[in-house]
């Protein structure tokens, strides 16, 4: 019996997390379909756009970055709370949000609080979940970036088109209400970290994780990961509107389609990871990706299907990088400072994001035509930093235990 209440908590706590993540994520992914309205809306240039969508990554890494020297000082529940309802605050402001200019600094303040959000979800998940069944943990939380485009960014953009683009912002601050009462009710207490994190000056940690050269190798790897698909993923919806010929109104059956091929082998891919290997499956992973990745970087005038295919394709291998990739660095981590670890992770990954989507936006222009050009140089770019990512992979050392 007690095995079975052990069961029912953890997956309830998995689900809780995931549904943390899936706000989270969707309140970065629903800006980048969203280009062409906000576009038009408030006169901006493609790269004016990108620094929207980049603004919240760089906030939110430069928030983990602060983040690492406090984030094993705090009870872990306590501290998820706090920063999800200012998270939620946040983001109802970008719904609020009436100028170009409000909305930017209501993306810096949701990516600020955003940002710590995933470093304590999977630092949770971490301290919880035995290092055998860590895959499959991960890829059930990691299953919110499915969900979010099976129903996430569809209901989003269909809100935008029959309402306007600050409702997909109200619908998110609503489900962060719900979801906070959820949490509170949920997750357990866990302090078993905060003996020692106490004991410590604030900046022990943060030294002490720096001066770890696996922690740097996982840091490096992790940003890599990132780096490859941001490169693409923000600007898919731009080239496929303007260049390949796809009406705005068929975006949402695009990201419908891939987030449920995603949502369907998450679980796969996880059983694989705690199976084969984390290594092995992250492999096999990051060099698949590299055939979507020139794929939809290079697409010509195609119809809808040939469209979907590829984006499904492109949204299976990048989800499946994800998981094993998840893993691996949450297991890199010494196991008594991986909050603050996976604090700098988060950081170090968002970083990465926003940089890629700045990098990416700067190597795209417009012809005369108004269609997107020298998008080939981002798939090609990606392609390169995906197969340097599976070095680094190679040469993580992964620790097993859980803080004691």
């Amino acid at each position: 019996m007690d095995r079975v209440n052990q069961k029912i908590n953890e997956r309830l706590l998995l689900f809780t997390l995931a549904g943390v993540q899936f706000t989270h994520i969707l309140d970065f992914m629903i800006m980048m379909p969203l280009g062409p309205e906000l576009r038009r809306v408030f006169a901006i240039s493609d790269a004016q756009f990108g620094l929207l969508v980049s603004a919240y990554t760089f906030a939110a890494g430069i928030s983990g970055l602060a983040a690492s020297t406090y984030i094993d000082r705090f009870e872990r529940k306590r501290l998820l709370l706090v920063l999800y309802v200012l998270f939620g605050l946040a983001t109802l402001a970008c719904a609020l949000a009436p100028t170009y200019a409000a909305l930017m600094g209501a993306r810096l303040l949701a990516g600020a609080f955003g940002g710590v959000l995933g470093a304590v979800s999977t630092t949770i998940v971490s301290d919880v979940i035995p290092f055998e069944r860590r895959g499959r943990a991960m890829s059930v939380v990691m299953s919110s970036f499915s969900l979010a485009s099976v129903a996430g960014i569809p209901l989003g953009l269909w809100l935008a088109t029959t309402v306007n683009w600050h409702a997909p912002f109200f619908m998110l601050a609503v489900l962060c209400a719900l979801l906070a009462s959820v949490a509170a009710w949920s997750l357990p207490k866990l302090d078993a970290h905060l003996a020692m994190a106490r004991s410590q000056s604030p900046l022990h940690n943060l030294r002490t994780v720096l001066m770890d050269a696996n922690h740097l190798r996982a840091f490096a790897f992790a940003a890599c990961m990132m780096f490859a698909g941001f490169l693409v993923v923000p600007f898919i919806t731009l080239y496929t509107t303007s260049t390949v010929g796809i009406r705005m109104a068929d975006v949402p059956w695009v990201y419908l389609c891939g987030g449920l091929a995603t949502l369907a082998s998450a679980r796969y891919v996880g059983r694989l990871t705690d199976r084969v290997g984390k290594f092995q499956t992250y492999r096999l992973a990051a060099l698949a990706v590299c055939v979507p990745l020139l794929v939809t970087t290079n697409l010509p005038m195609v119809p809808l299907w040939v469209i979907i295919i590829t984006q499904t394709l492109f949204f299976v291998c990048m989800s499946s990088r994800a998981i094993p990739g998840g893993a691996l660095s949450a297991s890199a981590a010494d196991p008594q400072l991986r909050g603050t670890f996976m604090s700098l992770n988060g950081a170090v990954q968002l970083a990465a994001m926003g940089s890629a989507t700045f990098i990416g936006g700067l190597l795209i222009g417009r012809d005369a035509a108004g269609h997107v050009t020298n998008y080939w140089m981002n798939g090609l770019l990606g392609a390169a930093v995906s197969l340097a990512s599976i070095w680094l992979a190679s040469r993580l050392r992964l620790h097993e235990s859980s803080p004691k």
